[in-house]
């Protein structure tokens, strides 16, 4: 590669490339959100695309030059790493990808077995490998905040895979900055693996992480790769349309509902933008988000979904329409896994939590 940050796909297109955070690994812009890959009958979600369409849009984000894939072993019960694995196997060179998966906190079963935070760690990983049918991912992510297993028992037991080259390098989801910032200080105290990214909930319609999230991270050089990037189909789609995901994901719902009618204003204006730019509400919607974070994880059911993620890289919004988009914005309570980021909450019952019974750590 000549210029390792752009990259003629073939297609009259550029991808571009950054590094992700203090890491040595090279990604693309957008990142492939696997979520939507898996058995619809074996986990979380009824909207799910099966193993056919799955490689499908796999072979496509390959060949419009994403190298960046995102999944867990809690989607679908560990189907999409399976998905995923089997795709990238036919697909691509395996030191071409970049690939990311992520463990849930120890189980209720397991805290009452006596199995230590890090032996949990080794089995998670060790089952997200023999799922993928690979030796060792690139990036390993702590999925959620787990209040029953000492910080210092995670950060040691990720620390311990990386020295045995399971993993690369190590991420976090859903957490606060002073979470982050706190198991950072920890690591670096203790000679152990920093995390080099943070994925959180951060979208046009959701910009909660602008107010300490986002300062910490461009400090300390901390990769946003943030989810949701288009709530949930939200900021995809004019008003009239909608997609088996809209009518089906309720956790989405529970997320979005709620403040639909002032986010509503906003989405109107993606939608005049794209009308008037000739361009879709997903590349407005995200050309906006490139401006913010490293990669976005945009999840993808159906092809146009990971090419429009793509063309909105080369798509560049004036100081006027980054204006337009972001005035109307007014703070939101958090939702999803923030919202039950507290001791108590943690105990409650989670989308994820509903697949983890059947994952076999054996």
């Amino acid at each position: 590669m000549k210029d390792p940050c752009r990259i003629k796909t073939g297609r009259d297109s550029f991808m571009k490339y950054t590094k992700l955070g203090n890491s040595d690994l090279t990604v693309s812009r957008i990142c492939m959100g696997c979520m939507g890959f898996g058995d619809a009958k074996n986990g979380q979600h009824s909207w799910t695309i099966d193993e056919e369409h799955s490689r499908e849009i796999i072979k496509e984000g390959l060949d419009l030059g994403v190298n960046f894939f995102d999944t867990a072993i809690g989607y679908q019960s560990g189907t999409s790493e399976q998905y995923v694995g089997r795709a990238i196997k036919d697909f691509a060179k395996r030191e071409d990808v970049v690939i990311a998966t992520k463990f849930l906190p120890r189980t209720p079963e397991e805290i009452q077995q006596g199995i230590s935070g890090q032996e949990h760690i080794e089995r998670m990983i060790n089952t997200s490998l023999k799922n993928l049918g690979l030796d060792y991912v690139d990036l390993y992510i702590y999925h959620m905040w787990d209040y029953e297993t000492p910080l210092y028992d995670i950060m040691e037991g990720l620390n311990k895979i990386v020295k045995e080259g399971k993993a690369r390098y190590i991420g976090i989801s859903n957490c606060f900055a002073y979470q982050l910032a706190k198991a950072n200080a920890l690591a670096e105290k203790e000679g152990f693996q920093k995390f080099v990214s943070i994925q959180g909930h951060y979208n046009l319609i959701f910009r909660e992480e602008e107010r300490e999230m986002a300062k910490l991270c461009a400090e300390d050089n901390i990769a946003m790769t943030p989810y949701s990037a288009l709530a949930g189909g939200r900021l995809s789609k004019h008003p009239g349309e909608t997609s088996k995901r809209l009518e089906e994901d309720s956790y989405a719902k529970l997320k979005y509902d709620d403040t639909a009618r002032q986010d509503q204003v906003i989405i109107d204006r993606v939608a005049e933008l794209a009308d008037k730019r000739g361009v879709s509400m997903t590349e407005i919607s995200l050309a906006w988000l490139l401006t913010k974070v490293t990669a976005p994880v945009v999840g993808a059911t159906k092809l146009h979904h990971i090419q429009g993620a793509a063309n909105a890289v080369d798509l560049q919004l004036t100081e006027e329409e980054m204006r337009y988009l972001e005035e109307a914005y007014v703070p939101h309570k958090l939702v999803g896994v923030m919202a039950q980021n507290t001791p108590a909450a943690a105990k409650q019952t989670h989308v994820w939590s509903t697949g983890s019974q059947k994952i076999e750590t054996k």
